[in-house]
């Protein structure tokens, strides 16, 4: 996170509340499992399989595997347009975008479905490509939907200041956990209070990310 500019910190805090405020709206609509946090759907998994509850372990391991396909597609993405001579924040832009898209078709699909099975898997993948708007040479350089990295992190900062060695980023880390804490209480407020059409809000929230970073070309992110 040292290597990280300051815009580049907010963008991420932002873009982590977007996720919380996601997963938040899928774990309420689909009863009980995550969009973006795929640890613990890997726990559900497992814990479905042992006890015989196949429906659960195939919703859990669909979520699963359609995060994964979702990071595939946007790293994809971004290689794609890497090339294209595009500054950084335009080609975070196109990623943003293509989440915008995933989030429209599920709040569009929610409105004929109204099972999990199609709506979340949905909101999955779109979680899954918005960790590749951050990617660097191949690599996820600030995760945007997981915090346990974080937060390890965020304690061995803080271990590295009781023991005064030189200043490490610990409040970088504070703040993107707490950008995506932010987002899930918001997410299921909004939920409690609106019901699925909280959707749509992730779709302006998306859209509008992808349209600021596209008409800010001059924000440095290199």
């Amino acid at each position: 996170m040292k290597s990280h500019r300051r815009n580049e910190i907010a963008v991420a805090t932002a873009l982590a509340g977007l996720a919380g405020f996601v997963d938040a709206v899928g774990f309420m609509k689909a009863g009980g499992y995550f969009v973006a946090f795929m640890s613990g759907n890997t726990t559900l998994a497992g814990v479905g399989l042992a006890q015989g509850r196949f429906h659960d372990f195939g919703l859990a391991a669909g979520l699963v595997i359609t995060f994964v396909l979702g990071v595939i597609a946007g790293s994809l993405l971004g290689r794609g347009v890497r090339g294209s001579g595009l500054p950084q924040c335009r080609r975070m832009s196109v990623v943003m975008t293509a989440v915008a898209v995933l989030l429209l078709v599920a709040a569009l699909v929610e409105q004929s479905a109204t099972t999990a099975v199609v709506v979340a898997p949905l909101l999955a993948m779109a979680m899954g490509v918005e960790n590749a708007v951050f990617e660097r040479d191949g690599k996820v350089t600030i995760g945007l939907t997981y915090m346990t990295g974080t937060l390890v992190k965020l304690g061995q900062s803080i271990a590295a200041l009781m023991a005064r060695e030189p200043a490490s980023p610990w409040r970088r880390y504070l703040t993107l956990w707490g950008g995506l804490s932010a987002g899930t209480v918001i997410g299921a407020v909004t939920y409690a209070t609106v019901g699925t059409a909280a959707l749509w809000l992730t779709v302006a929230a998306a859209a509008t990310a992808g349209a600021a970073l596209w008409l800010t070309p001059t924000l440095q992110f290199e």
